[in-house]
C-alpha cells in the first residue's frame, strides 16, 4: 500500500518521456542487428532490467539520507574515486582508452557512477553553506573535489567525460549563488588552465580530432573519416528518414560505433529530420521536468542535485548530438538513455530514481 501511494506521487510526465527515449534507443539498436549490434540489443535489455531495479530503489529510499548522512556521501565519492584509480592500475584498453574495469565478464565504466557521486557531494557541500557561499574558499574546496576525478579521467584519457564533470561543477557553483566577480575570476582561471592543458596535457590524437573537426575533409580517410560519415548519415535521412533497418551508412558499416558514440546519426538516417526533432524534444522535456521538480522542492540540496543531474544530461546530449552533426569535436560520448552502455544506463536510471524521490517528498510535504 505504501509503495503504490508513493508511486502515485511520482512525476508521470518524466516517466513517460524517459520511457519513449529508451524505447527509441532500443528500436535503433534492434534495427542495427543486421550488422553486429544484436548482442548489444540483448545486453541493453538486461542492463535496462538492472537499471529499473536501481530506479525503483532510488525512488523508494528517502533522498534526505544524502543530505544528512555525511559518511554515506563521502563513502560513495571515495568508492568511485578508488575505481578510477583502479582503472589506471589495470590498464584495460577499450578503443584505445583505459576507461573500463572487467568484472567476471562484465565491463564497468567507473566514470559513470562518478558523475552521480560528484553531484551528490557538491549538492550536499553547497546546501550546507548556502548562507556563506560568498566565501571564495568554498568555491576552491568544491573545485578540488571536482579536480580529483577530472584529472583521473584525463589520464585515461577521456576528454569528453572530463568536460562533463567540470561542467557539472560549474553549473552547481553558479546556481548555488556565488558572487559575479568570483564567477569571472573562475572563467579567467579556467581559460588559463585550458590553454596550458592544450599545450602540455592533451594527447596528440585528441588535438588531431579538434583540428579535423574544423576541416574534416583535409584528411577524409583518416582523422576526418568518422565525422564525415556521421554527417552523411544525418543528412541522408532528409525529412522522414530511410525507414527502420534501411540506414545504409550504419548497415554497410561505414558509420563506426553506430550503437554508442554515433547512435544519433544512425537514428537520424532511419527516422529523418522529423524523428531527430522528436528525439531532441524528448530530451529537452526530460531536462525541463527534472529542473521543475528541483524548483518545487523546499530544500537547497534537492535544487542543487537536480541542477547538477540536468547539467550532466544536457552536456552529454549536446556533445553527442553536436559531434554527430559535425559542429563539435569528436570526444566519444554516448547519448543518455539512447546509446548502448550498461554503466551509463544504470547510473542515469538511479539518478532519475533520486529525482522521483525528491518529487514524491515534495508532494508529501505539500499534502
Amino acid at each position: 500500500m505504501f509503495f503504490w501511494r508513493s508511486l502515485s506521487r511520482s512525476d508521470w510526465f518524466l516517466t513517460g518521456a524517459l520511457t519513449l527515449l529508451i524505447v527509441l534507443g532500443l528500436a535503433t539498436l534492434f534495427s542495427l542487428s543486421g550488422v553486429s549490434a544484436f548482442p548489444f540489443f540483448r545486453r541493453q535489455l538486461l542492463w535496462l532490467a538492472v537499471g529499473l531495479v536501481f530506479l525503483i530503489t532510488g525512488s523508494a529510499v528517502d533522498f534526505r539520507i544524502f543530505r544528512t548522512q555525511t559518511v554515506a556521501v563521502v563513502l560513495f565519492y571515495g568508492f568511485t574515486v578508488a575505481l578510477l584509480f583502479l582503472v589506471l592500475l589495470l590498464h584495460l584498453r577499450v578503443r584505445g582508452v583505459e576507461s573500463w574495469l572487467s568484472l567476471g565478464g562484465l565491463t564497468l565504466q567507473p566514470v559513470e557512477p562518478m558523475k552521480l557521486a560528484l553531484i551528490v557531494l557538491l549538492a550536499k557541500f553547497f546546501s550546507k553553506r548556502h548562507v556563506e557561499i560568498f566565501r571564495i574558499q568554498h568555491v576552491i574546496v568544491s573545485g578540488l573535489y571536482a579536480a580529483v576525478p577530472v584529472l583521473l579521467v584525463l589520464a585515461q584519457p577521456d576528454l569528453g567525460s572530463a568536460i562533463i564533470l567540470m561542467t557539472t561543477w560549474v553549473a552547481i557553483v553558479i546556481f548555488s549563488g556565488m558572487r559575479l566577480r568570483h564567477f569571472f575570476i573562475l572563467i579567467i582561471i579556467g581559460a588559463v588552465v585550458a590553454g596550458g592543458f592544450w599545450h602540455w596535457g592533451i594527447a596528440p590524437y585528441q588535438k588531431t580530432r579538434v583540428t579535423s573537426f574544423l576541416n574534416p575533409y583535409a584528411d577524409p580517410r583518416g582523422a576526418g573519416y568518422q565525422m564525415i560519415q556521421s554527417m552523411i548519415a544525418v543528412g541522408s535521412g532528409r525529412l522522414w528518414g530511410k525507414g527502420l533497418g534501411y540506414g545504409s551508412q550504419s548497415h554497410l558499416n561505414f558509420l563506426p560505433e553506430a550503437e554508442a558514440d554515433f547512435i544519433f546519426a544512425a537514428f537520424a538516417e532511419e527516422w529523418g529530420f522529423a524523428g531527430a526533432t522528436v528525439l531532441i524534444c524528448l530530451i529537452f522535456f526530460v531536462l525541463c521536468r527534472i529542473v521543475l521538480i528541483g524548483m518545487r522542492a523546499s530544500d537547497n540540496f534537492s535544487r542543487l542535485y537536480t541542477v547538477g543531474f540536468a547539467a550532466v544530461i544536457f552536456t552529454q546530449s549536446f556533445i553527442h548530438i553536436g559531434t554527430n552533426m559535425g559542429i563539435v569535436p569528436i570526444t566519444g560520448i554516448t547519448l543518455p538513455f539512447v546509446s548502448y552502455g550498461g554503466s551509463s544506463l544504470v547510473t542515469l536510471l538511479l539518478g532519475v530514481g533520486i529525482v522521483q524521490n525528491i518529487a514524491m517528498n515534495a508532494r508529501r510535504d505539500v499534502e
